[in-house]
């Protein structure tokens, strides 16, 4: 397992802690196991069955990554009978965390092998404090 750089956060000898957001089926459960393989404390936050818009600030993530997905993927992956109501009930409970993300991985443009590596590849960059 690789081991990523310690963040200077008061917590140096640990992790970078990194919540993930998002639709259902957008891909949090995939995303969060991949990144925790590679030695982040990654966790997934069901905001989007939450009325408390801030409920992915309660665990103090060091870096918010917020997985987009539009409605013909959710029910490519759901089911066709997925519903444009349920959609946007989340998209509104989705808001705050999507405007105070840090990334924004749009999931239906790669597959689960892309997108954590994708999401590395950012968490690696220089525009993440360490």
């Amino acid at each position: 397992m690789a081991e990523p750089a310690p963040r200077d956060n008061g917590r140096a000898d640990q992790p970078l802690r990194v919540a993930v957001v998002g639709h259902c089926a957008s891909g949090k459960t995939t995303l969060v196991s991949g990144l925790r393989q590679r030695g982040y404390d990654a966790y997934a936050v069901a905001q989007e069955h939450s009325g408390v818009a801030t409920l992915w600030r309660h665990a103090a993530p060091d870096v918010l990554i917020y997985l987009q997905v539009p409605l013909t993927t959710v029910r490519e992956r759901r089911g066709a009978a997925w519903s444009q109501t349920v959609y946007d009930a989340q998209e509104t409970r989705l808001a705050d965390a999507r405007a105070h993300a840090n990334f924004v991985l749009d999931t239906s443009r790669e597959n689960a092998l892309q997108a954590v590596a994708h999401a590395v590849a950012l968490l690696e960059s220089p525009q993440v404090a360490r």
